[in-house]
């Protein structure tokens, strides 16, 4: 087995079956995996290329980055760019690529890698700096975030990304422990979030929530992801698919909606007397929204929440999109 394999098989990429079929990989093709992580469906997709194939890897994630550089920087079909997902339409402008990519791909949230690793604060599990950022080359760290915000601003970003029905609370305990000394670590914040939430759901920690809410918001996620669509948009060729692997609700519904917007097309004020649509959309769903299987499920517990959705790129020129 090649070391690329093994490091698929060892990574267990979320849906690869599934994301592989959607992409609908050909030989010649240029592709795009703009959340390489670890590099599961980036070496199952570059498996599938031949000689004159194309494959461009990003990732914001420094290490994920380096990853990249040791497992297919000798390939001459891949190229490899540090970056979030949102600039993607910058890279594809260096790379001349725009209009010309055969399928992309966005995994989203944070990889199986980043929770592991106590020294990036992800995780609630073990006790380890309260980092979260993806990026660990620029922005505030979620202490550094912590230690500042205001009460109303935090309990908001904690509903809003976490939809926690007790953000309040939970605000009002981390601004109150905060006077007595600094929120430094992953521990720290969960005890508080266990001490402010009354109630458990059931099988899931009550730091949960809190955690997905911060995280999102120090790495700027949700933004990220409606500028990551357009650009993904724009590097499409016709026939080109854009496929998209969430792990919540939000993400999912900015995805669903920016697929059906696109789908539908320029829509006419009502009442106009126009008998028929003036132009076609520039994307088509493929498929139904997929989840995985409850094998997937029984063996990989990042996969109980993941949510593929696929489009096709028209004919239809862009336009001012």
């Amino acid at each position: 087995m090649k070391d690329r394999e093994r490091t698929a098989v060892a990574h267990r990429p979320v849906m690869l079956t599934e994301v592989i079929e959607a992409l609908a990989i050909k030989p010649d093709g240029c592709y795009v995996d703009a959340t390489f992580g670890r590099g599961g469906h980036a070496s199952a997709i570059l498996g599938q290329l031949g000689p004159t194939g194309r494959l461009l890897v990003i990732d914001k994630d420094p290490a994920a980055i380096a990853y990249a550089e040791q497992l297919m920087a000798a390939d001459a079909r891949v190229s490899i760019r540090h970056g979030s997902f949102a600039e993607c339409e910058r890279v594809g402008k260096e790379l001349a690529m725009m209009g010309k990519v055969d399928g992309l791909l966005l995994d989203l949230g944070v990889s199986s890698p980043q929770l592991d690793e106590v020294q990036r604060g992800f995780s609630f599990r073990t006790d380890g700096p309260l980092d979260m950022r993806m990026d660990t080359t620029r922005g505030q760290t979620a202490a550094e975030w912590i230690a500042c915000v205001k009460e109303e601003d935090l309990a908001n970003v904690i509903f809003q990304f976490g939809e926690e029905k007790f953000s309040r609370r939970i605000a009002r305990a981390v601004v109150t422990a905060r006077l007595e000394q600094p929120i430094v670590t992953t521990g720290q914040l969960a005890a508080l979030v266990a001490t402010a939430v009354p109630t458990r759901e059931r099988g899931k920690d009550p730091a949960t929530r809190t955690f997905q809410a911060i995280r999102m918001f120090i790495n700027n996620e949700l933004a990220d992801l409606q500028v990551g669509l357009l650009g993904a948009l724009r590097m499409l060729a016709p026939a080109g698919r854009l496929v998209v692997l969430s792990f919540h609700s939000l993400e999912d519904r900015i995805v669903k909606h920016f697929i059906r917007d696109q789908e539908r097309g320029p829509q006419l004020p009502k009442g106009l007397p126009v008998r028929h649509q003036i132009q076609i959309g520039v994307l088509r769903h493929i498929g139904k929204a997929q989840k995985a299987g409850p094998d997937e499920v029984a063996t990989n517990v990042r996969a109980r929440s993941a949510m593929l959705r696929a489009a096709e790129r028209t004919a239809t020129p862009l336009g001012g999109i």
